[in-house]
């Protein structure tokens, strides 16, 4: 039987008590042990970006940690992106401006777009196309997902810091 660490993570803000082995990765611990199925796994090799979580607010290819790394960190994932019933304006402008088709990459951009703009709501257009090339959608042409970018930051730039 395959060693198996007991950790505690804290995702979304609740803390989360899983026994995993350490060669999992946080992706797949996420997913499996806290039973929060938006975080998607694409190539599992961090190209495709759909994986993209907050870990400390920074934005990572959750594929490429191992869950075991993430204890004693702040995670964040799509689900704890809304505040209750209220979306977050990035998800409420993905949905106003057609920035997603299957939805398959569409909580990775979300996570990934939140995190940089958490952090520069300032951010140019050119700033905002070279963020999201990082990241690969198969279905829109990206122009409705840049678009849903620059709205949500308008919005972010009026209201206080998360």
């Amino acid at each position: 039987m395959a060693e198996r660490r007991s950790i505690i993570l804290n995702v979304n803000g609740r803390p989360h008590a899983v026994d995993v082995e350490p060669r999992r990765t946080l992706a797949d611990v996420l997913r499996e042990d806290c039973h929060l199925t938006g975080t998607h796994l694409g190539c599992e090799h961090g190209v495709c970006g759909a994986c993209t979580v907050l870990v400390d607010d920074k934005p990572i290819r959750s594929c490429l940690m191992f869950g075991v790394q993430a204890e004693g960190k702040a995670i964040r994932t799509v689900e704890g992106l809304a505040d209750g019933d209220s979306l977050h304006p990035l998800q409420r402008a993905f949905w106003e401006n057609h920035g997603l088709q299957c939805g398959f990459c569409t909580p990775g951009f979300l996570m990934l777009a939140a995190g940089a703009l958490q952090e520069n709501p300032d951010m140019s257009d050119d700033e905002i196309r070279d963020l999201l090339a990082s990241n690969l959608c198969r279905c829109t042409g990206y122009q409705n997902i840049i678009k849903a970018v620059r709205l949500a930051a308008a919005e972010m730039r009026t209201r206080p810091r998360e």
